[in-house]
């Protein structure tokens, strides 16, 4: 990371920023270069602090560090999205493994950057993120196509007719109506709709339990809406019909 750091720009109104980077040199050289291009930046060198400040105000973006001393950053990604916080996440990271990687976008990461970095790269991507129209998690009412969910009142259409969908079915169409065209892991689906009952949420369950969703939702319509993505887990977004999952 040696790249100068170029003139600031005006941008407003300020985009707020928080920084969740345990090296202080690290992170003091991204404050700057953040500064100077005109956004406002929070920062921690602790997961535990900067879980808080995530948790308390409105950030445009928060950029994290996966390997940090106190907690790992998945763990407070994992919470985040477990508090319905939509907040664009950019995961920084020396590790090597692609594992890693993969797991953080699974759990609900928009982004990876890997480390060493120049400002430059950095930038870019927290440019690119800022222009992702952000996910309203307060909608209660989520559209796709002709199929709609009330999310207070538990109510499902599709083309106009009603749904009835037993609670865990109605959960996970909901999460995935949140994460539209997202591919949405087994992981993420036993943690965010049988967190009451850890243990339970074997594959097999949640794969008949969304065979049982699909079977509801997309049953008599040209679009089949609910996709298997093969040895990760599900997405919602229409394609034509019949239409095999794009695995089985």
């Amino acid at each position: 990371m040696g790249v100068d750091i170029h003139s600031s720009e005006a941008i407003l109104p300020p985009v707020r920023i928080l920084l969740i980077e345990d090296d202080v040199g690290v992170a003091q050289f991204m404050i700057l270069g953040l500064q100077k291009h005109g956004y406002n930046v929070d920062s921690s060198t602790e997961a535990g602090r900067g879980l808080e400040l995530a948790l308390s105000a409105d950030y445009d973006l928060i950029i994290l560090d996966l390997f940090l001393p106190d907690r790992d950053g998945i763990d407070v990604l994992t919470s985040l999205r477990a508090a319905g916080r939509a907040t664009r996440i950019l995961l920084l990271t020396s590790r090597s493994s692609v594992q890693d990687r993969i797991q953080g976008l699974e759990l609900g990461a928009d982004d990876f950057l890997p480390k060493p970095f120049d400002f430059d790269e950095l930038l870019a991507h927290v440019r690119a993120l800022l222009r992702r129209t952000p996910l309203d998690v307060s909608a209660t009412v989520l559209k796709m196509g002709d199929l709609e969910l009330d999310a207070r009142r538990k109510y499902v259409t599709r083309g106009g007719r009603e749904i009835h969908l037993p609670a865990k079915q109605f959960a996970i169409l909901e999460h995935l109506m949140r994460h539209p065209n997202q591919v949405v892991s087994r992981t993420d689906l036993a943690q965010k709709i049988w967190a009451s009952e850890p243990g339970t949420a074997t594959n097999n369950v949640i794969d008949v339990t969304v065979h049982l969703l699909r079977e509801s939702v997309d049953r008599g319509f040209p679009l089949s809406m609910i996709q298997t993505v093969r040895g990760v887990g599900y997405r919602l977004g229409g394609v034509s019909s019949p239409a095999p999952d794009l695995a089985t």
